[in-house]
């Protein structure tokens, strides 16, 4: 039985109807699961996060590659589906929460064992929460290697180019501060039940050991730039004088003409180590 078919019995069977809600949409290329997996690179001394498995598709290829695997499911519907259709399997948990309030590094502790070596997030992500769950995984200093998720086109390039340039968003910033990402394959919508509307693409985050570059106060520079991207219309100037990063027009224009920045820039211009000069100096005044 291909992929198409299975997933089509098993949501015959369970009376499955993708809920639009949660941005359900099912797998059904064997092709694309196969670049998920070796995307990855699982082995047995993997600890694998799947986030939001659905009907198992990428969890049956999983369970058979890692040490062990957490799946973290919202959809109670869901939750019974892989329950039943992994139920002989010893190195799977199933975990009926919400990944955005659900404690991670708790999850990780209390699953690491001595075998396991690495700990990787694998998932198909709902394109609506893609960028909570991302700022999530980061922003809490997981334990974690890589993060390899299938998001929307759109929102994938966003996060793969260079701080600075065409098509950056404040994420982009966070997704450099913390990892090295790469755009694996694009993914087109018929790869789906129910077909999205959009191009999807799998995406590899490293997470590296140490981030990218040192800030001395990491709240503020983060806070710089999103400040900076509430008001990507406004020059740099304009937005960190609205946002109070600067008390005066006076004070900003002349911090930024000692740092050689432009004045008439705006902040998706800057590159992540401007943004480290700004924050640095605000820090040491």
């Amino acid at each position: 039985m291909n992929l198409f078919d299975e997933t089509k019995f098993i949501m015959k069977k369970n009376n499955i109807v993708a809920n639009k809600k949660l941005g359900q949409n099912f797998l059904i290329d064997e092709d694309v699961v196969d670049k998920i997996i070796n995307s990855a690179m699982i082995d047995k001394n993997d600890l694998v996060i799947e986030i939001g498995p659905g009907l198992g598709t990428l969890t049956s290829r999983l369970i058979d590659k890692a040490g062990k695997v957490i799946c973290i499911e919202l959809d109670p519907k869901m939750v019974k589906i892989i329950s039943d259709r992994f139920q002989l399997y010893k190195n799977i948990t199933i975990i009926n929460e919400d990944v955005l309030k659900l404690d991670l590094n708790k999850v990780i502790k209390d699953n690491r064992t001595e075998k396991i070596k690495n700990v990787k997030v694998v998932a198909n992500l709902p394109y609506y929460i893609t960028t909570p769950i991302i700022m999530k995984l980061l922003e809490e200093r997981l334990d974690i290697d890589s993060i390899t998720v299938m998001i929307q086109k759109e929102v994938a390039e966003r996060l793969e180019t260079i701080p600075g340039q065409k098509e950056t968003g404040s994420i982009t910033y966070t997704v450099w501060y913390y990892t090295t990402p790469k755009i694996v394959a694009n993914v087109p919508n018929n790869s789906f039940i129910p077909e999205p509307e959009v191009t999807s693409s799998i995406i590899r985050f490293d997470v590296l050991k140490e981030p990218r570059i040192k800030v001395k106060d990491e709240k503020l520079f983060f806070k710089i730039i999103k400040t900076a991207f509430m008001q990507k219309r406004k020059t740099l100037v304009n937005a960190l004088v609205n946002g109070k990063i600067f008390e005066n027009r006076d004070e900003a224009e002349s911090i930024l003409a000692k740092l050689g920045i432009d004045l008439q820039i705006r902040g998706e211009k800057l590159t992540i180590e401007q943004y480290r000069e700004i924050s640095n100096y605000i820090s040491d005044k």
